[in-house]
C-alpha cells in the first residue's frame, strides 16, 4: 500500500481539558551531559503544567538507562533530590528504568512502556539542551493540530569550528518547515507522540533496527500508513551537541551510508506489494541510487578541482548517501560503529 493510499487516521478520542504527559530521554554512557539536561526538562515539565493552553495535568520526566552497568542512576537520583522541594515539581522526577538489552530499538520501546498510562509522550536525546518554551509549544501544537505527531528543529552546537567540507555536506542543519506544517517524517530526537493513536495502530519500534539506527523512520513511515499526521512545531527548538570527534569527513560519510541503507530498507519494507522479496522496488531503488551516486561522485570530483570544499561536502555526503540506498536495496547493512553486515545470500 502506498502513503497515496494511505487510509484514514484512527480517530482518537476528544482531547480533554487535562491530559498526562511522559518526557522520555534515552541514554547510554553520558551522565555529564545528562546531568545538565534533565534539570532543564524538570523545569520544562513545571512549565508545560503551568501553562493553561497546553493543559498538561500529570507529568513526569524518565529516563530509560541502556547502560547494562546502570550508570546513569546515581545522576537521576541526584537531580531528582535536588529538585524534590521545588515549587510545582511533585511528581515530575526525574524516574529512572534501567534497559539492559542492548540497542537503541529496545531504550525506545522502553520509553513507549513508560508512557502505557500516558497520552502523550515526548522524546528527546541525552545529546540535546532545550529553549525556552519548548515543551510547552510541541503539547500547544499537538491540541491546535489535533494530530498523531509533532516535531521541532534542532540546531548544531558544535565542540569546535566544523571544517567547510562538514558545513557544506549539510548533514547537521536544522529542519526549516512553515509552523505547522505536515511532515513526511521525524526523528525521535525532538518528537511528541499521541500515545492513544500509536495504541490504536500497535506501533512500536522495529527491533531490526536495534543496531543500525533508522528506527524512527520505521515507526513514523507506519505511523503515515496508518493515517497519522505529523506537524511541525517551530517553536519547540532543541540544540544538539555536536563533539569534534562526529564533526569529521569520516563520520559524516559513515552516517549518510547508513541513512541511505536504511532509507531503501524501509520503504522497501513498508511498500511491498506482499511478494515476498520486494524485488520490483530493490531493484528501481538500488538504480536510483546508483544513478544518484555517479551524479555526485561527478560533482564532487568537479568540487575537488575547484577547491570548492563546500560543494565538495555536499556532494560526497549525497553520494554516499546514493551508496547505501544501493547496499540496502540489495541486502546490505550497516551498522552505528560502520560495519557491514553479510549480504543475505553469503550467510551461512
Amino acid at each position: 500500500m502506498s502513503l497515496s493510499s494511505t487510509p484514514p487516521a484512527p480517530v482518537p478520542p476528544p482531547l480533554p481539558p487535562s491530559v498526562s504527559l511522559v518526557v522520555a530521554v534515552t541514554t547510554y554512557r553520558r551522565n555529564d551531559w545528562l546531568a545538565e539536561l534533565l534539570p532543564q526538562l524538570v523545569d520544562q515539565a513545571r512549565a508545560a503544567r503551568a501553562d493553561e493552553e497546553a493543559g498538561v495535568g500529570r507529568a513526569r520526566v524518565v529516563v530509560v538507562d541502556n547502560d547494562p552497568d546502570a550508570g546513569a542512576r546515581e545522576v537521576v537520583e541526584a537531580v531528582r533530590a535536588a529538585n524534590a522541594d521545588e515549587p510545582g515539581a511533585a511528581g515530575i522526577g526525574p524516574h529512572y528504568a534501567h534497559e539492559p538489552v542492548p540497542g537503541i530499538t529496545a531504550a525506545r520501546n522502553r520509553a513507549l512502556d513508560e508512557a502505557a498510562d500516558a497520552r502523550l509522550l515526548v522524546f528527546i536525546d541525552d545529546d540535546e539542551l532545550t529553549r525556552p518554551g519548548w515543551l510547552t509549544s510541541l503539547v500547544r501544537a499537538w491540541r491546535t493540530h489535533g494530530c498523531a505527531a509533532v516535531t521541532g528543529p534542532r540546531h548544531p552546537l558544535f565542540e569546535a569550528e566544523p571544517s567547510a567540507w562538514v558545513r557544506g555536506s549539510g548533514v547537521f542543519d536544522a529542519v526549516r518547515a512553515i509552523d505547522g506544517a505536515i511532515m513526511p517524517s521525524a526523528a525521535t530526537a525532538n518528537l511528541l507522540l499521541d500515545m492513544d493513536v500509536m495504541r490504536a495502530l500497535s506501533l512500536r519500534f522495529d527491533e531490526r533496527y536495534g543496531l543500525t539506527g533508522g528506527e524512527d523512520s520505521m515507526l513514523m513511515r507506519s505511523l503515515r500508513k496508518g493515517g497519522g499526521i505529523i506537524r511541525f512545531a517551530a517553536d519547540a527548538v532543541l540544540d544538539e551537541r555536536v563533539p569534534a570527534a562526529r564533526a569529521t569527513r569520516g563520520w559524516v560519510l559513515r552516517r549518510c551510508l547508513r541513512s541511505g541503507s536504511t532509507w531503501a530498507q524501509v520503504r522497501i519494507e513498508t511498500d511491498a506489494d506482499g511478494s515476498g522479496s520486494g524485488m520490483p522496488l530493490r531493484l528501481r531503488y538500488a538504480a536510483k541510487g546508483a544513478v544518484r551516486a555517479g551524479r555526485d561522485g561527478a560533482l564532487a570530483a568537479i568540487g575537488t578541482i575547484r577547491r570548492d570544499d563546500d560543494s565538495r561536502g555536499r556532494h560526497e555526503a549525497a553520494c554516499a548517501g546514493a551508496v547505501g540506498m544501493v547496499m540496502g536495496a540489495i541486502g546490505g547493512r550497516v551498522q552505528e560503529y560502520g560495519r557491514v553486515s553479510r549480504l543475505p545470500w553469503r550467510r551461512k
